[in-house]
């Protein structure tokens, strides 16, 4: 088993126990160069979405780092999908961190939205 299939067998067993308790969740996804944070909600639409390949978070992230794979860019993502998962009136969700480990950059997307209001 190579390491995007242990990655896939460890998000299938969280995404399971999600849908089983029918709440919205918080979706990350990563890849080197970029972040990316959907709300989906129990019947599967998406509430709120957010990533580096916006062109206003590109526009901030210019100044500061330059790039989307970094911890900064990762805290301004998620900011910014708790602030628009907020306006469409979500306010708890489950961490679905897609069975990436829970350190970096997601751990950073994670803080920022608890911070900016989500509750997970």
């Amino acid at each position: 088993m190579d390491k995007k299939q242990s990655r896939l067998r460890r998000a299938r067993q969280t995404r399971a126990k999600i849908a089983e308790l029918k709440v919205n969740r918080l979706a990350v996804h990563r890849t080197n160069l970029h972040i990316y944070a959907n709300i989906i909600g129990p019947d599967a639409k998406i509430l709120a979405s957010a990533s580096t390949l916006e062109a206003s978070v590109r526009a901030e992230l210019a100044a500061a780092s330059g790039n989307g794979g970094n911890v900064a860019a990762a805290t301004l993502v998620g900011k910014r999908v708790a602030e628009q998962a907020l306006k469409a009136g979500v306010t708890e969700v489950a961490f679905d961190r897609s069975g990436f480990r829970y350190h970096g950059r997601i751990k950073a997307l994670a803080e920022a939205a608890r911070e900016a209001g989500l509750k997970f």
